[in-house]
């Protein structure tokens, strides 16, 4: 008898998808289980990956983006278990997880669901762990912050049930969708998800339902796992608040009554602009807080060496420049500078000076090209132009090194991130991971080892200790980072010493066994904690950027010809479709091939791009099958430029308008 059903959704986080069901493997071997992952049309290798290492889990692969709450109804459906488990796939489950969350709800027949402890990936506990009904009053106090200031209040932090011991176990309202237990009677009573939540409120109105079918939901902190949160959307974005809040007003609609759904509204609506609001502005804020200052730094310094030109060189017998220098010309100076900067890659971290040094001069190149194109009334002094880039590369010079020298994050001089690292495990898996580690785009500046086994004497000039000694060679050695090696150490130790270790500031990675990756520390959205191979060239900031800027002109240029362009393209209907999509952003004129992901086992996981509406398949004109259309996918990934994009839509011109 199959006592337990694993089910997981994925979309595009391959590494994490792999690490959870290394961990989900070793779990199950205590309990009797299955395993079904439901892949929403991802684009980065997750399908095959999971074919290749896991063949004994059942795969669901849908052909689209299908959302939460339905593909995980698919696997519901043929689910064989007593119990149901929905489990992110940004997760790490102990060994004894499963065995002690089914005992726990064999001993509790009144229980319908169960949520466990949740750390995320520095060790903190996650407060979204339990939590209460969303009520209109309790959504109140989580929207303007009430539960944030008075956590312990019962009357304000109900939304998290912060007075509640987060080390004793708890009837709670609400489970989380991260790991979210339920019994299957139950569900056959109460019903499956609601896919009127595409992706958020869906574990609320479910854990609702369950409590309204006479039934309990608990909080069971006798098991831990991690959760790197995040998902598959940034939840400081514009389009995370509206979803979100959004699925809020589905869900009061729908349990509570016409006054009381009208009043959470009103909140979530209130909510929605602030939080939208709060999230443009910072967003903006920290794109033009540095080119903000530059531009005002290099303007006073032109404004001086205006004056200063003006009075002792360009009119010594007096007179002085029309206004139009001060209004226009210098501001159309500095626009074109920065926007050089830009496109260079000059607001990229880590900060590289030779891209802005680069871009100083295409900047000054282009203003002197147009400034022998204007009338002679505009042309006031080439001197000026070459004096003002020379002080604004100074300036902005002067300024990264200050940031530099301040260790403001991400602002950082040169390629590499100088780390000290620490890693757990045993020699040979140890040394592999030091190996990839070395590999990356990272430069440890010391790479230490610790033992998990007592025998560490074995290799003393290989290992400084054993992990006994794990806190005193974080002190002694100021150690940045640690990995621990999933072979050698249980998940329960790895999640045991994280919460022990959560004081110290140091960030935890986790090296799954046979992988090329190392998965960590906070958030899966974060860029710096996922360390892989360094050889994807289209996941690179100036490359991503190259892209973006390219379809927008050859979305210009098309909209441009468009009466031309019908007479060539079969599709013509799909064209101009297309060439707003790829202009306001929802597809690039190239992605990959959607035969990448099939059975044909994939070289390397790629970098997530836009869906495009033509393929790297369609740059050849000979016939391919999913080994080379693999192929292709990878080289294009590898080896990205523009000229490619561009070479693509030359040869299939004819398939612009077609709908991928």
């Amino acid at each position: 008898m199959i006592k337990i059903t694993v089910i997981i959704v994925n979309y595009n986080v391959t590494y994490f998808l792999e690490q959870c069901l290394h961990s989900v493997k070793k779990a199950l071997h205590h309990v009797q289980g299955e395993v079904i992952v439901v892949d929403n049309n991802s684009v980065d290798g997750s399908v095959a990956m999971v074919q290749q290492k896991f063949p004994e889990f059942v795969m669901i692969a849908n052909k689209q983006n299908t959302g939460f709450s339905f593909a995980n109804n698919q696997a519901l459906k043929i689910a064989k278990g007593e119990y149901c488990l929905l489990l992110n796939p940004d997760t790490v489950v102990e060994e004894d997880t499963f065995v002690k969350v089914v005992e726990f709800m064999d001993k509790h027949p009144n229980a319908g669901g169960l949520g466990v402890k949740m750390i995320d990936g520095k060790g903190n506990f996650l407060p979204e762990s339990k939590r209460g009904l969303p009520t209109p009053t309790v959504a109140f106090c989580k929207i303007f912050g009430l539960s944030f200031l008075f956590p312990k209040s019962k009357m304000f932090g109900k939304y998290h049930l912060g007075y509640l011991d987060k080390e004793h176990t708890h009837e709670v309202e609400i489970l989380s969708g991260a790991f979210m237990l339920m019994r299957k009677s139950v569900l056959d009573k109460v019903g499956l998800l609601d896919e009127a939540f595409f992706m958020y409120g869906e574990d609320i109105d479910l854990s609702y339902r369950i409590i309204k079918g006479g039934f309990k939901n608990y909080y069971f902190p006798g098991t831990s796992i991690i959760h790197y949160k995040g998902e598959s959307t940034k939840k400081s974005s514009v389009n995370y608040v509206f979803v979100f809040y959004k699925a809020m007003v589905i869900f009061a609609r729908k349990h509570f009554s016409d006054k009381h759904a009208n009043m959470f509204s009103l909140l979530i609506n209130i909510a929605i602009y602030l939080r939208a609001g709060a999230a443009i502005a910072t967003r903006f804020i920290k794109r033009l807080l540095l080119p903000g200052i530059e531009a005002t730094l290099i303007y006073t310094a032109l404004y001086l060496l205006v004056n200063y030109w003006e009075k002792n060189v360009k009119y010594i017998e007096g007179g002085n420049y029309p206004d139009a220098l001060l209004e226009i010309i210098i501001p159309f100076y500095l626009l074109i500078w920065l926007l050089a900067v830009w496109i260079s890659g000059g607001y990229d971290k880590p900060i590289k000076l030779v891209k802005i040094i680069k871009g100083f001069g295409i900047g000054t190149a282009l203003i002197l090209v147009a400034y022998a194109l204007i009338p002679e009334a505009f042309r006031f002094s080439r001197a000026l132009i070459l004096l003002g880039a020379a002080a604004a590369i100074g300036i902005t010079l002067t300024l990264r090194f200050i940031l530099h020298g301040l260790k403001i994050n991400g602002y950082t001089l040169g390629n590499a991130q100088y780390k000290r690292f620490l890693i757990a495990g045993n020699y040979e898996e140890s040394k592999r991971v030091a190996e990839l580690l070395e590999k990356t785009s990272i430069v440890p500046s010391s790479i230490l080892f610790l033992s998990v086994e007592e025998d560490w004497e074995k290799h003393p000039d290989y290992f400084t200790g054993s992990l006994s000694q794990l806190e005193e060679s974080i002190m002694i050695h100021k150690i940045d980072e640690i990995i621990f090696c999933a072979k050698d150490l249980s998940s329960q130790r790895i999640i045991e010493l994280m919460s022990r270790l959560v004081q110290t500031n140091v960030d935890f990675k986790i090296a799954p066994p046979e992988s090329l990756f190392l998965v960590g520390s906070n958030s899966i959205d974060s860029a710096g904690d996922l360390y892989v191979i360094d050889i994807n060239s289209i996941a690179k900031p100036e490359n991503k950027r190259s892209k973006r800027l390219f379809d927008i002109f050859t979305s210009l240029l098309m909209l441009s010809m468009f009466p031309i362009l019908l007479m060539f393209v079969a599709q013509k209907k799909g064209l101009i479709k297309n060439i707003f999509s790829v202009l306001f952003g929802l597809k690039s004129w190239v992605g990959y091939n959607a035969l990448q992901h099939q059975d044909e086992p994939v070289l390397k996981p790629l970098p997530v791009i836009k869906k495009g509406v033509l393929t790297p398949a369609d740059g050849i004109k000979v016939k391919t099958n999913n080994s080379n259309i693999n192929k292709l996918n990878l080289l294009y990934s590898k080896d990205y430029t523009v000229w490619q994009d561009l070479k693509i839509i030359v040869v299939a011109f004819k398939k612009l308008g077609g709908i991928a």
